[in-house]
């Protein structure tokens, strides 16, 4: 039956009853210390259905934040904004999404909305949070790269054991994990504030949490931005196996960037040298974790950084070189399991093993990765490890919702040529389910969802086209190009810098899919 019921959910009528708006009593966040932005936020509890098929059954509650507008005479209404994953907290981003404007000369454009930062449900500090097994990354896991039935069944019974767990935990929550439950979520916030609209910046996966909302809400949306596509066809199995091919191709260019400045980092003067450094220096970690807790999957998590942001090459192929060169620990040490919080590993399953079919056989998963493995050996078996407890999940999910734009107003796309997390054909693909979106490509750019990363020529449309909702003209194909910057896309280590130099500006949050 919960696997009837998760199947179902997508087809609650959007026009379904609904209790009456919930009040919203704002108070202060919960911050780090002074100098938090958070300070400037207020934040609230908005109670929703566990099942929006049953509005008056039993509640759970979305954490939510504000940044309120200073600019009231343009004021834009509310504008909502999700990083991705899916199991990203985006409760920090009302704060986060006004000082990145800000960052790149579009204050202006920020103070003209009500900016609202929220946990999805089951994640962070919404009621519950989700979290299934909270020594899963312990280190040192496993290999990733299994080369045995020994080794795969290790990983298996990992995944299953992980996967049991949350059903124990969270069995009644589970079915109702759809991205379709979060974007109803939105429209009781909508609602809470009492607004007719809202506006939506999503990254990655917040792409299609945006879709979502704007196939179920279309006359809900006043302005919407999506940045670092999701492929609708690829929903989610497929696009795993995407990744790994962009990917590859990301720590290729990372290792080829590695090699320009070996005179720096000494780990070979060639893209090849540099590559077959890394798997010796992987290999040895296997046999003996770096400070005991970098083994080679570790090292490959940190890694791989590298290939969602050209940011962290610097920081990256620092601390490879100074092990590999002076056996120096502590940069990796400092770096282990970026990202390896429990309660976004298991949202992240939760949600897309509701959303959509996977592979019934395990097969169909091993023969898969077996076959990309050989185009793509940096990231295929981690990935599929990090998808595994999917294929044990006591919800079966599916049909994955149709995405469709019809009755939305225009809508902003934003796409990296070279994106790692959400390869280029997403947007190709996102830009044909929204026939009203306009979609402009980021011509060489290597890093996932780089809107306000200081790239003027993309982030001047994003600001225009929250200030007015200015899109670029129709054409076939791609509306409109922007370079990648040079000094930001293929950052020079030995420039000279000092500290009185102007900070690129640049994300100080995460966002990603993985």
């Amino acid at each position: 039956m919960a696997s009837l019921g998760a199947g179902l959910l997508a087809g609650v009528p959007a026009s379904a009853a609904v209790t009456a708006a919930p009040s919203i009593k704002w108070g202060k966040c919960e911050v780090s210390g002074p100098d938090d932005p958070m300070n400037q936020a207020e934040c609230a509890q908005v109670p929703v259905p566990l099942d929006h098929g049953k509005p008056n059954g039993r509640k759970i509650s979305i954490a939510i934040s504000r940044i309120k507008a200073t600019d009231r005479a343009n004021y834009q209404g509310v504008l909502l904004i999700n990083p991705g994953g899916p199991g990203g907290s985006g409760l920090a981003y009302s704060a986060g999404l006004a000082r990145w404007l800000a960052g790149v000369g579009h204050a202006g454009t920020a103070a003209r909305y009500d900016i609202i930062g929220f946990d999805p449900r089951g994640v962070g500090a919404s009621r519950p949070a989700i979290s299934c097994d909270p020594g899963y990354f312990t280190p040192v896991r496993p290999d990733y790269n299994v080369t045995t039935a020994a080794q795969e069944k290790v990983w298996l019974d990992k995944s299953k054991s992980y996967a049991d767990a949350c059903a124990r935990k969270y069995g009644w929550m589970l079915p109702h994990m759809r991205t379709t439950d979060a974007a109803r979520d939105m429209d009781v916030i909508r609602r809470a504030l009492g607004k007719d609209k809202i506006s939506f910046y999503g990254f990655s996966y917040g792409t299609y949490l945006g879709a979502t909302y704007g196939t179920l809400f279309p006359k809900r949306v006043k302005r919407m931005v999506l940045d670092g596509n999701v492929n609708p066809k690829e929903v989610w199995y497929e696009a795993q196996l995407s990744q790994d091919v962009a990917f590859e191709r990301n720590m290729k260019l990372w290792w080829r960037w590695i090699a320009k400045y070996d005179s720096l980092y000494h780990l070979g003067t060639t893209q090849d040298a540099v590559e077959k450094k890394y798997y010796a220096i992987r290999a040895a970690a296997k046999k003996k974790p770096i400070g005991g807790q970098v083994g080679p999957s570790e090292l490959d998590d940190i890694m791989l950084t590298a290939g969602y942001s050209t940011g962290w090459y610097e920081l990256l192929a620092t601390a490879l070189s100074n092990w590999a060169t002076e056996q120096d620990p502590e940069l990796l040490l400092a770096l282990v399991n970026p990202g390896g919080e429990d309660n976004d590993f298991a949202v992240y399953n939760a949600v897309q093993a509701a959303d959509a079919k996977w592979p019934a056989k395990w097969s169909t998963w091993h023969n898969d990765a077996v076959r990309t493995y050989q185009k793509a050996r940096f990231v295929t078996w981690g990935n599929v490890w990090f998808n595994a407890p999917i294929h044990f999940w006591k919800v079966k999910g599916g049909p994955a919702l149709k995405l469709n734009g019809k009755g939305m107003p225009g809508v902003l796309l934003v796409q990296s040529e070279l994106d790692g997390a959400t390869p280029y054909q997403g947007g190709l693909e996102m830009h044909k389910v929204l026939p009203s979106s306009r979609l402009v490509v980021e011509l060489g750019g290597k890093t996932h969802s780089n809107t306000l990363n200081g790239n003027a020529c993309l982030d001047d449309k994003v600001a225009a086209y929250l200030n007015n909702g200015a899109l670029p003209a129709s054409k076939n194909g791609p509306d409109a190009y922007c370079k990648a910057v040079p000094e930001l896309n293929d950052p020079d280590p030995t420039a000279a810098r000092t500290m009185a130099a102007t900070p690129v500006p640049g994300k100080d949050l995460p966002v990603g899919i993985r």
